[in-house]
């Protein structure tokens, strides 16, 4: 199976993927928690004033309690990259390709078929790249969901590759 993908096309530059050294990427996404959190709106400024609020007062109720050590946040995050659903947003991909100003639609390859999405759509991607610690070796190298999970139960696998038209 090949594990590298290649963004092709109408582009200034062509893009190979090796989602095998994703996880290592800090912009991964948590698979497991990205599409059942609600899409909040903005109320930072409120959120924030009550959270400082509350740690004032739990502070002087109990009394400052120092964080975990860096030891301790390290081995989680080691714990949580062996054992965790991630994926990519492709945006970033897709911009960094540069694509030509008549590039309206992007095909994505596959062994099941090809499909055709508008390249505003096609930003919106998330591609997943690891379940349960492991890479996606049996239908991979990456699953395709669209920004709005509607294809949650049957995402589009055995990726080959992405052609901008």
């Amino acid at each position: 199976m090949n594990k590298i993908v290649t963004i092709s096309g109408k582009a200034k530059y062509s893009i190979t993927l090796d989602p095998s050294t994703w996880i290592f990427d800090d912009r991964k996404l948590d698979l497991t928690t990205y599409f059942v959190k609600e899409k909040e709106e903005d109320r930072s400024l409120e959120e924030y004033t009550k959270s400082v609020s509350k740690h004032w007062d739990r502070e002087i109720m109990e009394g400052a309690v120092f964080p975990p050590t860096l030891k301790t946040e390290k081995k989680f995050l080691k714990e949580k990259v062996l054992t965790g659903t991630f994926g990519m947003l492709f945006k970033p991909f897709i911009e960094n390709a540069e694509l030509e100003k008549d590039a309206s639609f992007l095909l994505i390859q596959s062994k099941d078929g090809e499909v055709e999405l508008p390249i505003e759509t096609a930003k919106e991607l998330i591609l997943k790249f690891s379940d349960n610690g492991k890479p996606l070796t049996a239908d991979g190298p990456v699953h395709i969901y669209y920004g709005d999970g509607s294809n949650l139960q049957n995402p589009i696998k055995n990726v080959t590759g992405f052609i901008v038209k």
